[in-house]
């Protein structure tokens, strides 16, 4: 879609799409990891979800946007080695917008005060039972990211028109780490594997843009 390589268009697609950054995600219904299916053999879903946040942060480059990703440092309690968008657990008393320019200015050094926020898109559940609200906004691409190592190995950027691409999704199967069987979504990119949680995420705002999921 031209929207979303022309800047202006895409910030009035973004604003008249995403929810306002005072929404209360808590009370918004959430895709999960386990909306593909099948049915998983033990409730993973049980547990009373924390609160999380992710920054999907957009730059505008002369060849369209493009959306800052991370590859997670090896070593990490969960999800090591894996594609991820910049962010984490809030902390108490903190919104999901709070959080996520927080965990993003934590690892990859991108100032809190430099990222212009526009809404808020669907929130996810993890079966690590978190419930992750994705914040939308927009940095200049001037700005110099440095990954912090001992949470980031890499930092990089895809096409948003690539990421809000639903034909390049792809439905995958694997094994989880309880043994049940799971459907997820992925994408190869730039060498690159997003799937997941991150590509749930990425999914389901390209959905609410293309008019899948109303605000």
């Amino acid at each position: 879609m031209d929207a979303f390589s022309a800047a202006g268009t895409l910030r009035d697609l973004l604003v008249g799409r995403l929810d306002p950054l005072t929404r209360d995600s808590a009370a918004v219904a959430a895709h999960s990891d386990l909306d593909l299916g099948p049915p998983p053999v033990a409730d993973h879903l049980q547990d009373e979800p924390a609160p999380a946040a992710v920054l999907i942060c957009l730059r505008e480059r002369a060849e369209g946007a493009s959306v800052v990703l991370t590859r997670r440092a090896e070593g990490l309690r969960q999800h090591t080695g894996q594609v991820a968008l910049p962010g984490g657990r809030c902390e108490p008393g903190e919104s999901a917008p709070q959080a996520a320019v927080r965990e993003a200015e934590e690892e990859v050094g991108l100032p809190r005060s430099a990222v212009e926020l526009i809404g808020l898109s669907t929130p996810y559940r993890t079966i690590t039972a978190y419930h992750v609200t994705p914040v939308v906004g927009f940095a200049s691409p001037d700005i110099v990211l440095r990954a912090n190592p001992g949470e980031v190995a890499a930092i990089f950027e895809a096409p948003f028109a690539v990421l809000m691409d639903l034909d390049r999704w792809e439905t995958r199967e694997g094994r989880s780490p309880a043994g049940d069987l799971r459907r997820y979504y992925a994408m190869e990119w730039g060498g690159q594997l997003i799937w997941g949680a991150t590509a749930g995420m990425l999914r389901a705002l390209s959905e609410r843009l293309h008019g899948g999921s109303e605000p």
